[in-house]
């Protein structure tokens, strides 16, 4: 008889609700057994963040992939001393400067939290652990299949609406597919990931809102 209580003690500071939300966020990639569930599962272990803490800093390597519990964080690059804001996470999504995780090389990307941030955490090393181990391994090799096409179609999305949308059309699905983004995250990064200034990102909410103000007051 398999039990789901916290098996180690990096795991007992993780709550019942946030392991069986990781659970559940994990099932778009694969289902796990009670028992694969608990070998897995000892592989994990809580992060803490401040506003402005890294996750991961350009230059450094990245061992690590998080799910948000709570909190943000910012994706970004720096190009002749300027910061390119990539894109935003925000709870219930995983987080990683996946291409370090996975090749062992540097990232060139630099992951920041905008927020207090807490996360639930799995490492290269305990990864590689999940491989070797004959009860398991058939599956995290799936996952990580299936977690690198997921990044692979976020990263082509985002390129995508680069080269086909204007930034009205970029902030208009902003404003459609994520709403806590545009409530919580600064309106300067917002600028900075449309490629825009914050005072074109305010002509263009200004715009946005003007149909919305004239329903009211007629």
């Amino acid at each position: 008889m398999f039990t789901l209580e916290p098996i180690n003690s990096e795991l007992e500071k993780l709550s019942h609700l946030h392991l069986s939300l990781f659970r559940d966020f994990l099932k778009k990639f694969i289902s796990f057994t009670d028992e694969e569930w608990i070998i897995f599962a000892e592989q994990l272990y809580s992060r803490n963040l401040k506003k402005k803490d890294y996750f991961v800093e350009a230059g450094n390597l990245c061992t690590e992939v998080g799910f948000i519990i709570q909190g943000s964080l910012r994706c970004f690059n720096i190009k002749e001393g300027a910061e390119i804001t990539d894109y935003f996470c925000l709870e219930n999504d995983m987080i990683s400067a996946y291409k370090s995780f996975l090749t062992g090389t540097p990232s060139s990307t630099s992951i920041e939290a905008i927020e207090n941030t807490s996360l639930i955490i799995f490492s290269k090393a305990g990864l590689d652990k999940l491989l070797a181990n004959e009860h398991i391994n058939y599956k995290i090799e799936r996952f990580g299949r299936l977690v690198a096409e997921y990044y692979l179609i976020c990263y082509e999305d985002r390129v995508t609406s680069f080269v086909m949308q204007s930034p009205e059309e970029r902030y208009l699905s902003l404003l459609k597919d994520n709403r806590n983004i545009i409530r919580r995250i600064p309106q300067h990064y917002i600028a900075n990931f449309l490629g825009i200034t914050p005072v074109s990102l305010s002509r263009i909410r200004k715009r946005i809102m003007e149909p919305v103000n004239q329903i009211r007051v007629s």
